[in-house]
């Protein structure tokens, strides 16, 4: 990726002596050293983050059922976007080179596409959990069993895995490109070129999870409205001891809604402006600026560290489990039937 330009005469080589080097243009010593500071947070927060919610989930056996393995998927897939894709990616964006090999280059650039795609399908498969948890609050254990959940969990990954394979490692991605994927070609560059046909494919594979995404939990928040109503204009009359029960499941219901609806929002606003900018770059010749591409794919790689972080803040069983693990309490033998919620 290219930067501001150099001053004249001070042109740099990400290889120097060899021929057919990369240009490098870098930032200034100050301005690397923030722009590491401010990525290696990011990648450290998606690693240690995402780690510290599949501990939490696998090892309490309070937090062992169908919903709960969905977020700890998905907290694995934002767990490898921190180890496999963030730490080279910050390397390549501050250097304006790629020091890791072509062969890697390309791995690089699937496991980008593949888990960051995986995070959405996980995302829809949560949309489609917690509506069926709102709407039919009481049948919902015996619709989305282990079994569902293992299903959802499958596609989530196999699906982007075999998806990116195909479009990365068969070169489908670049025909008609050839042109410019030749005059890109220099030793120190790793810059995956997309036609326009598998960019708007891209595209749709974004769009319509986030519109289901989107439907669903309008839905949600619209069934969870009118139970409110319904429970402020009873809560004065006297309620059976099933009325109760139901009222208490629905609240806990619409509560994880909300919260997981939050997590959805935060993706959406970390990833529509890469998406956008990346189909309106295609079809305008490539020719959006070196830094607004780093911004937009930069607030992309961040969304795999801020979901541990919503999940710090609106679930308390989250905040309890990391002081268990964090204090090694963790390690006791009966630490895994803690009882982590207050109710």
């Amino acid at each position: 990726m290219s930067h501001s330009p150099s001053p004249p005469g001070m042109v740099q080589l990400c290889y120097e002596g060899v021929n057919g080097s990369c240009i490098k243009t870098p930032y200034s010593p100050g301005a690397r050293v923030l722009l590491y500071a401010a990525f290696g947070l990011g990648a450290v927060l998606a690693v240690f983050g995402n780690l510290l919610v599949v501990t939490a989930i696998l090892h309490f056996k309070q937090l062992h059922s169908p919903a709960n393995f969905l977020l700890a998927s998905l907290a694995c897939a934002d767990f490898l976007v921190g180890v496999t894709v963030m730490p080279f990616s910050m390397v390549r964006s501050v250097e304006s080179c790629w020091y890791f090999g072509a062969r890697f280059c390309a791995l690089h650039s699937c496991c980008d596409a593949a888990f960051c795609y995986s995070s959405l399908f996980h995302l829809c498969c949560i949309s489609i959990d917690r509506y069926i948890a709102v709407t039919d609050p009481l049948v919902y254990p015996a619709k989305f069993t282990v079994s569902v959940s293992g299903m959802c969990v499958s596609i989530s990954w196999i699906l982007p895995l075999v998806y990116s394979g195909a479009v990365f490692y068969t070169g489908v991605s670049n025909d008609g490109m050839e042109e410019l994927v030749s005059a890109l070609n220099c030793i120190g560059g790793c810059q995956i070129v997309v036609n326009q046909d598998w960019v708007l494919i891209d595209f749709l594979l974004f769009f319509i999870p986030t519109l289901v995404m989107i439907i669903l939990y309008s839905k949600i928040f619209l069934v969870a409205k009118q139970q409110a109503i319904k429970i402020e204009h009873t809560g004065g009359k006297a309620e059976s001891s099933s009325e109760s029960y139901k009222a208490r499941v629905a609240k806990r219901e619409r509560k994880a809604a909300k919260t997981l609806g939050v997590t959805v929002v935060a993706f959406l606003i970390s990833w529509l402006p890469y998406t956008i900018d990346t189909l309106v770059d295609a079809f305008m010749g490539f020719v959006t600026p070196a830094y607004i591409y780093e911004i937009c794919c930069w607030g992309a790689y961040y969304n795999s560290a801020v979901n541990p972080l919503i999940y710090a803040l609106f679930y308390p069983w989250f905040r309890k489990a990391i002081r268990v693990i964090v204090s090694g309490e963790v390690l006791k033998d009966s630490s895994s039937t803690i009882s982590l919620f207050s109710e």
